[in-house]
């Protein structure tokens, strides 16, 4: 808050001078005479202090583009998906130790997912719906039946990093900071486990082609698992720092990674090649400056590559990182094609199924649209009242939905963007 403003001393004339009369009768007075004095007679400098200090000084409220918002939650809401069959249903995970799956449409719940003993961190639906899964971040994970809205497995890991469940099949994969990486068939329980190094697994994703898994470790390392066999067919020294992303290339043969080094590495999974690495910090094209860098160094800002995505077209890539900085990369050449600077860190982005264009939620509560063929921000839908920590997008792309610190999920209509 800027100083207050110099306040007129009552005792000084317009030169500055003390007056030499204005306090000619106070040694004279009792204390009689002060007891009759009103509060405001004695100090009105106090007065008009405390009259700023109750001064409106409320913000212009946030306009709330949202269609729908819901609001069960009684904490953080950490994590938000769809189910992929239908897209009707959202599930969503909080720090209430709680999760909903609740109607997209009307925000009215159709299951509340209990029992959990710490914070929902990981959601997740089955590829045809029929089951949602839900995990905490001390390790005990539930599925439940869409049909009954019943909890029919269970199982506790140690601290969990992510679920992911099959994509042609009811099976569901789980990694751990342990470093395991753990897989069962639901509902039977039947199990498999990956032995990990000692270092946490971070993220984890099942290849297109149904057969692998592909991991990515504390360590900067990533690993390719043959889920049959359940063994590692090769390993991969990609980063120097830990692995925060991974995606998969719908051509099966390339796997994006993003790190807490700054870069992005395209790998081949069929060799484990290197193919390059991209810088997603500021490029010469987009330069830090000096007021960037005392911001970031002023609020203790550690940047990393936090989200990543190819575009359904295979034409573009795109990076975000935590100080804001959304990269947009040209697959033919292999390089930058824009650089979009955000007011925030970038926590999720996803590409729309149809056109060229790109989403990504913010630390400031804010979803933007980025056009990849010319890098200018096509929209932008605001209503949340604090960071946004998830992002997910219905498979036809007519809506999106946020997860946020404000307790609430919103969803946002694509169609009615404010520009």
């Amino acid at each position: 808050m800027a100083p207050f403003p110099e306040m007129h001393n009552p005792d000084q004339n317009e030169d500055g001078n003390e007056d030499a009369f204005a306090n000619e009768e106070d040694e004279f007075l009792t204390e009689d005479d002060l007891q009759e004095i009103p509060d405001e007679e004695q100090n009105p400098e106090d007065e008009m202090i405390a009259d700023m200090d109750n001064m409106d000084l409320e913000e212009e409220p946030v306009k709330d583009d949202a269609a729908v918002v819901f609001s069960k939650h009684t904490d953080s809401v950490f994590a938000v998906c769809v189910d992929p069959a239908f897209s009707s249903y959202a599930l969503t995970g909080g720090e209430d130790d709680v999760a909903y799956v609740w109607k997209i449409s009307s925000g009215e719940v159709f299951m509340e997912c209990t029992g959990h003993k710490d914070s929902v961190t990981c959601v997740g639906f089955s590829h045809d719906s029929t089951m949602a899964a839900t995990g905490d971040m001390g390790g005990l994970i539930k599925v439940w039946s869409m049909a009954s809205k019943e909890e029919i497995w269970s199982f506790e890991v140690s601290d969990l990093e992510w679920i992911e469940w099959h994509h042609a099949a009811h099976v569901l994969l789980a990694g751990t900071t342990m470093g395991d990486m753990w897989m069962w068939k639901i509902p039977s329980g039947e199990c498999k486990t990956f032995q990990g190094s000692g270092h946490s697994c971070t993220v984890g994703r099942i290849m297109p082609d149904g057969k692998r898994v592909v991991c990515g470790y504390e360590d900067g390392s990533v690993k390719f698992w043959d889920l049959k066999a359940a063994t590692a067919l090769r390993t991969v020294a990609a980063h120097k720092g830990s692995i925060t992303s991974l995606v998969c290339h719908h051509e099966n043969v390339i796997v994006m990674t993003g790190s807490t080094d700054v870069t992005s590495k395209l790998i081949n999974s069929q060799s484990g090649k290197i193919l390059t690495t991209f810088e997603c910090g500021a490029s010469d094209a987009a330069p830090k400056t000096q007021e960037d860098m005392e911001d970031e160094e002023e609020a203790g800002q550690e940047d990393s590559v936090e989200a990543l995505g190819f575009s359904k077209d295979g034409q573009y890539m795109a990076t975000g990182t935590l100080i804001g900085m959304l990269t947009i990369w040209d697959m033919q050449v292999l390089k930058p094609r824009f650089q979009c600077k955000h007011n925030a860190g970038i926590v999720r982005l996803c590409w729309h199924p149809s056109s060229p264009s790109v989403f990504t939620c913010t630390l400031d509560g804010v979803v933007r649209r980025w056009d990849a063929r010319s890098g200018k921000c096509e929209g932008e839908w605001t209503g949340h009242m604090s960071d946004i920590l998830d992002l997910a997008l219905v498979k036809d792309g007519s809506c999106i939905i946020s997860a946020s610190g404000d307790r609430t999920a919103r969803v946002f209509m694509l169609n009615s963007a404010a520009s």
